[in-house]
């Protein structure tokens, strides 16, 4: 199989294939790693800065500056087409990524931690050449010749989630989608797989989500199957987390419709995928089926995720009088592991374990647990910091899932 991926995160897809047995090969992937690419300078980006924060916090009412920052999107959107024009006379692949990699270099300092992570486990099926760092910058077409069978990935999911500002298309992340498509119709793949938060298709009262289905069928040829909400804990993993999957199949193949794959009944709980339970390196799986193996071995966590007194206080406070929450622990199915969970938020949104009940001691998710919740086993190599990695899987898709979806496109016959 040939895979290509956006948006790529730590490799969810990667490791589905991985887990299955599935010989593949990685044509490309791309993620800015939260490094964001500044094209805007001086008082443009203070602005853009301020405005993009306060609208991400429903602060942002002042008409002016609505206006302001509507003004400051197009201006950096037309640097972008420049920048993206320039790119397109270039001659060869290499030339246009090293020309953006001097981008990032000259207007970042930032290290582009996914990267770091990816590349420590897929470096061996895929050229650093061919990891790029941002979508807008990336030619499709100088892939269209690898004939690429899957193409996985997502657009940013603040601009539709309930905790953003859900503004949708309108939103700069939003427009990423475009982007995503663009990829889609560059390089046509057989198939692809959009993944995104399960309140996309009710957003704008599902205008959003029929400007989406427009473009996936009516401009790019692709036969949609409905959009479907999969929860993590219905595909064998103990964790709550719901998402919605969009699968595209080219138009010219004829195949078998495609089945979203039906629940299965949960073997695990939280507990059974901690350290303390579980030691390091017994979080594996069967190389014949993918289905993960769970041993029974008693470990240690490392101390530093135990909470400090002061940390443990704020988290079982219980909310504030305008805001109430469960202090619940040691939950059988784990809240949503959220990319903020190193914050330490309260116990009613975070997960948080007891290491003693005399005192009470509590600690979050250690990094190898939080990778093990989403699916990764412990070959995974761990590349870059703790808070990193925590941040890393809580933007992850759940490999189970994934892999749950690959089964069920391989029974349509699109991959023949």
């Amino acid at each position: 199989m040939k895979l290509a991926t956006v948006f790529s995160g730590i490799g969810a897809i990667e490791q589905s294939l991985r887990r299955l047995g599935i010989d593949h090969e990685i044509v490309f992937a791309c993620d800015n790693g939260d490094v964001e690419l500044n094209l805007l300078s001086g008082k443009d980006l203070e602005d853009y800065t301020r405005l993009t924060k306060l609208r991400s916090k429903k602060q942002l009412s002042d008409p002016a500056e609505i206006k302001r920052l509507e003004e400051l999107g197009v201006k950096e959107n037309s640097i972008a087409e420049e920048i993206r024009t320039q790119i397109s006379s270039m001659s060869s692949k290499i030339e246009k990524k090293q020309f953006v990699d001097a981008l990032y270099a000259n207007n970042s300092r930032q290290t582009n931690f996914v990267k770091k992570a990816y590349m420590a486990n897929y470096g061996d099926k895929l050229s650093e050449n061919d990891f790029h760092l941002n979508i807008r910058f990336l030619d499709g077409r100088d892939y269209k010749k690898d004939k690429i069978d899957l193409l996985v990935g997502g657009s940013p999911c603040q601009a539709f989630s309930a905790v953003g500002a859900k503004y949708g298309l309108n939103d700069t992340r939003g427009t990423l989608f475009y982007e995503f498509a663009r990829i889609v119709k560059e390089t046509q793949p057989k198939v692809f797989i959009y993944e995104n938060v399960r309140g996309l298709t009710t957003h704008d009262d599902g205008h959003t989500w029929e400007v989406m289905r427009s473009v996936f069928e009516n401009d790019l040829n692709y036969r949609i199957a409905e959009p479907q909400v999969l929860n993590a804990s219905d595909y064998g993993i103990p964790q709550s987390r719901r998402r919605l999957f969009v699968i595209g199949i080219r138009e010219d193949i004829n195949c078998k419709d495609f089945v979203y794959p039906e629940p299965v009944e949960l073997q695990y709980c939280m507990q059974d995928f901690l350290e303390d339970n579980c030691a390091a390196g017994h979080f594996t799986y069967d190389k014949t089926t993918g289905e993960l193996i769970v041993k029974k071995v008693p470990g240690k966590p490392d101390k530093k995720f135990t909470l400090t007194p002061a940390v443990q206080k704020y988290v079982l406070a219980g909310g504030t009088s305008n805001y109430k929450t469960s202090t619940e622990t040691d939950l059988k199915i784990a809240r949503t592991l959220m990319k903020m969970m190193t914050q330490h938020h309260r116990a009613g949104v975070d997960n948080y374990i007891t290491v003693s009940k005399k005192p009470l001691v509590l600690r979050q998710l250690s990094d190898r647990e939080a990778l093990r919740l989403m699916g990764y086993p412990d070959d995974f190599k761990i590349a870059v910091s703790s808070m990193q990695t925590l941040r890393q899987a809580g933007n992850s898709i759940v490999v189970d899932v994934m892999i749950a979806i690959v089964k069920q496109l391989y029974k349509t016959e699109v991959f023949n």
